[in-house]
């Protein structure tokens, strides 16, 4: 089967020309800034850089983030997106992390982090007690990992596991009740596991 081409279109929001933010949202920002995005949001991020440093809100850098982003920085992070998806990763590489969306902004809690490391805590005991485990692989471009499923694989047989390889390009978590896999290894975008104490990331799993 002949590769198929695909071409990518940014999805970018529209009429912002007018857009402020209220005294009371930036009220609640610090006086130091690390501007994270999502790709739709770039032309709104780039306004409230330039509405944040006319306050003297200083702005170290912005970056475009997906849900696997890595970010370097020490600063308070001010999340330009919808939803607590690309904030919770970020929470767990800074712990003081900013979410503007829909016009409010607010601040990720401690109590949020805790239940999310409750869960991960949960995922890795199911994984360590865990006879039969599928290794999730993307086939998605950038995300694929399947030689570090393999060699996984290989490392998990050697302990006496039962280990298979399940590669998709949309990984829905709905269909794994269809199989007899007691824990899930995730190889691709570490966001996948935020919410699910079924699955892993493989950078969870303690060395063996």
């Amino acid at each position: 089967m002949k590769p198929v081409k695909v071409l990518y279109i940014e999805s970018k929001l529209k009429n912002l020309e007018d857009f402020r933010l209220s005294k009371e949202e930036i009220a609640k920002l610090p006086k130091t800034l690390f501007l994270a995005y999502s790709i739709q949001y770039k032309s709104l991020a780039i306004i409230i850089k330039k509405q944040l440093e006319e306050i003297k809100i200083k702005v170290t850098n912005t970056q475009q983030v997906l849900g696997c982003s890595k970010v370097n920085t020490k600063d308070p992070i001010l999340l330009i997106g919808a939803g607590r998806f690309h904030a919770l990763n970020l929470y767990l590489q800074n712990s003081e992390v900013y979410i503007l969306d829909n016009n409010k902004i607010t601040k990720i809690s401690e109590n949020e982090i805790n239940s999310l490391k409750s869960k991960r805590r949960s995922a890795l005991l199911k994984f360590l007690s865990a006879e039969s485990i599928g290794i999730l692989v993307s086939s998605k471009p950038g995300q694929e990992n399947l030689d570090l499923a393999i060699k996984l694989k290989q490392k998990l047989i050697k302990k006496g596991k039962n280990a298979f390889i399940f590669i998709s390009n949309n990984i829905d978590i709905n269909q794994f009740e269809n199989f007899q896999i007691d824990s899930w290894v995730n190889t691709s975008c570490s966001g996948l596991t935020h919410d699910n104490p079924n699955i892993i990331n493989y950078s969870e799993i303690p060395k063996f």
